[in-house]
């Protein structure tokens, strides 16, 4: 008897460490398998690209700014090697590529895999099945907790390019 109790004991304890990782691997696989379709939605919907030509278009936009700025107060135009360097600071600072991961991580915190299958399938073949629209709209609900979320995202991740502008600006202000 006390041997099957050992042994019992034994098998429970060596046992326990080998279901927690087979279940551990389980919810790691599914995990995985839920970024890798955070992923491809983003890739399928051209959320990077989209990123960037935002960022891009919010650059031009701080530089038209800053110029009039400086046009306004000092009476002269920022030189182009200037405006170049300012953009480059925001290329940096909003590449899509530092982001991708946090939103990929939100998208699988809002969105089960359903949904995200869903969603690839929508933007893959723009329609979809009448027996989804229920759930498709349940998915739309979520949308402005995703766009919340990764706007946070973003300015709590992004650098911010400002001391390095007005640096730059007064120092060619201060060159003239």
């Amino acid at each position: 008897m006390k041997i099957q109790k050992t042994t019992s004991f034994f098998l429970l304890h060596l046992a326990a460490p080998c279901l927690a990782a087979a279940l551990c691997s389980g919810i790691t696989a599914a995990y995985a398998d839920s970024i890798s379709d955070a992923n491809r939605l983003l890739r399928v919907t051209d959320t990077g690209n989209r990123f960037e030509s935002m960022a891009l278009q919010q650059t031009r936009d701080i530089i038209r700014t800053y110029s009039s700025i400086v046009s306004m107060s000092a009476e002269v135009a920022l030189p182009l090697n200037l405006k170049r360097s300012i953009a480059a600071c925001y290329a940096e600072a909003y590449a899509w590529h530092k982001f991708r991961p946090g939103i990929a991580q939100i998208l699988v915190q809002v969105l089960n895999q359903k949904e995200l299958l869903l969603l690839i399938d929508f933007y893959s073949s723009r329609s979809l099945p009448p027996r989804e629209i229920p759930a498709f709209k349940s998915v739309i609900r979520k949308a402005d907790q995703l766009q919340r979320l990764s706007a946070d995202y973003i300015y709590a991740h992004a650098d911010s390019c400002l001391d390095r502008d007005a640096e730059l600006i007064f120092s060619y202000l201060g060159s003239l």
